[in-house]
């Protein structure tokens, strides 16, 4: 009789991950649309300006923590490139709709490229800011986690997100706004945006370590007890 080789069980696949990526890249892509309106907001006695995309594009900082912690670098840099092409992708759709003669009764042709003709700059913005600072996030998660272990999630998570955060605001800025505001004005873009970035992930820590404890029990639960 021929002997039995044992052979490895095949690697199981992430139950989650594909939630989590197309989470990631679909509040990158509706961050990019926002992001063509500058708010001027008067908070006391400051006045703080400040793009639409602030609004969601923090959370992208969130899942991508998410995708490092628990899925590690490479899986994180397979969503934040996906995300790169899909908005390369809009940014074309956008342009080719916009060249595109309206029709019939359609009169707001104007307004679809004052708006929506801005977004490739947003986008070229987005997506060099977005390289540079979501690389940035989850290597610098990953690489203190490698170096003190699984302790001190919080750690990883902020000191990620100031490194990220500073390489992504001031990339991001630079290419959409700079020249659209100038000096002072921009100065005033760039902490605010900085600031409230950092700040949002901070405040969200209650509910992102159970957030990444809840997936990190899914994943590594047998996939009888998940059914049940």
């Amino acid at each position: 009789m021929d002997a039995v080789i044992d052979q490895p069980a095949p690697a199981r696949a992430p139950r989650l991950y594909d939630v989590v990526a197309v989470l990631f890249v679909a509040f990158l892509l509706v961050s990019n649309i926002t992001a063509t309106k500058l708010i001027g907001v008067h908070v006391g006695p400051a006045f703080l300006v400040f793009d639409g995309g602030a609004i969601l594009f923090p959370l992208t900082y969130i899942l991508g923590d998410v995708l490092s912690e628990i899925y590690g670098f490479a899986r994180a840099r397979r969503a934040i490139v996906l995300g790169f092409a899909v908005s390369i992708l809009a940014s074309l759709v956008f342009w080719l709709v916009q060249l595109a003669p309206p029709g019939p009764g359609y009169e707001n042709q104007q307004a679809f490229e004052a708006v929506l003709g801005f977004v490739p700059r947003i986008v070229a913005a987005s997506l060099c800011g977005y390289l540079a600072g979501q690389l940035l996030n989850s290597r610098v998660l990953v690489g203190i986690k490698e170096r003190w272990g699984e302790r001190h999630l919080w750690a990883r998570l902020i000191g990620s997100t100031l490194v990220g955060e500073a390489a992504d605001t001031l990339i991001f800025c630079t290419i959409a706004f700079y020249g659209v505001i100038t000096g002072a004005d921009f100065l005033n873009y760039l902490l605010t945006g900085y600031v409230y970035k950092v700040g949002v992930e901070v405040v969200m820590l209650p509910v992102t370590y159970p957030v990444i404890g809840w997936v990190r029990r899914r994943e590594s639960a047998p996939r009888a007890a998940v059914a049940a």
